[in-house]
């Protein structure tokens, strides 16, 4: 998940600025945050499918987050000309119980469904840049106010939801980052806004998402 940049070096600083300057304008200029505000219980509702630009690397994400981020932004720009830009996202495919170290994320940001080519960009060794549909269908999905470190309850509650109301989670855990660090520092973590949110159904045999009773 998402959590503080841990910032170590000049270089890690820079690049950590960059991410930050986006995220504050995407807190500045939108998304609108009043009508997220019915997710602060949960709800399943369907979903269209999505294009989406994805940077994928391995490494706790206090400390790669920041790398990925500002890739991804960096490749963005240089694929979509115009239109306004949507909130970031990203994709959890490991246990969240995983050492850090191992995790694998997914960061995102919705591109236009014609986008069918990437810029030539240099990459360095451990990132990895793709086109890539994200298949929705019915989700669950909650607002999580506070800091990233703080969600677990969160996470269960919605967990607990899917399977009360007779669903099974079938896809990975996502996170929609709404409003998150400032520009100049981390802000108010008690004030981040995420959604989080699974890919569910009906027909599904086994949930091994879901750790409740």
């Amino acid at each position: 998940m998402l959590k503080k940049i841990l910032l170590t070096g000049l270089a890690v600083g820079v690049v950590a600025i960059i991410v930050m300057a986006v995220l504050f304008f995407l807190s500045m200029k939108g998304p609108d945050l009043a009508k997220y505000q019915y997710l602060k219980e949960p709800q399943i509702s369907p979903k269209p499918s999505q294009k989406m630009l994805v940077v994928e690397t391995r490494g706790d994400p206090n400390i790669v987050g920041a790398k990925a981020f500002a890739l991804l932004f960096k490749v963005y720009f240089k694929t979509v000309k115009g239109g306004k830009i949507q909130t970031p996202r990203a994709r959890w495919p490991q246990d969240l119980g995983t050492s850090l170290d191992e995790w694998i994320g997914q960061y995102a940001l919705p591109v236009p469904e014609p986008t069918d080519k990437l810029p030539d960009i240099s990459i360095e060794p451990g990132f990895k840049i793709s086109l890539a549909e994200w298949e929705y269908g019915m989700v669950a999905e909650i607002l999580h106010i506070g800091p990233y470190s703080k969600e677990t309850p969160t996470v269960e509650k919605l967990k607990k939801y899917v399977h009360d109301n007779g669903y099974y989670i079938t896809g990975l855990h996502e996170e929609e980052y709404l409003k998150g660090p400032g520009m100049f520092g981390p802000g108010d973590p008690g004030k981040y806004q995420t959604i989080i949110r699974y890919r569910v159904e009906k027909t599904a045999v086994g949930d091994t998402n879901y750790s409740g009773n």
